[in-house]
């Protein structure tokens, strides 16, 4: 794999090279994922799946929320009950 040094911005910016953005098909506002590998630094274009954990993690949280909020007015209801 060819090798590229790039200068690292006062803001962290580093652009990634041509061939690359073309070979994985990157273009201006893509997202892409940085993480760290088995100490490399490693950028990747993110995929759908990367939006689908996203919208599992949401769809959880909402379930959770609704659960939470039958029990509150489940103990609301027991509450004016005993009053």
């Amino acid at each position: 794999m060819p090798q590229n040094k790039r200068r690292v911005g006062d803001r962290g910016q580093v652009t990634i090279p041509k061939w690359i953005r073309e070979q994985e098909d990157i273009h201006g506002g893509d997202e892409v994922v940085v993480e760290r590998d088995d100490g490399q630094i490693v950028i990747r274009k993110a995929s759908d799946v990367d939006d689908d954990t996203l919208a599992d993690a949401y769809r959880d949280h909402a379930d959770d929320a609704r659960r939470i909020n039958d029990e509150w007015q489940n103990a609301s209801r027991e509450a004016d009950d005993r009053l």
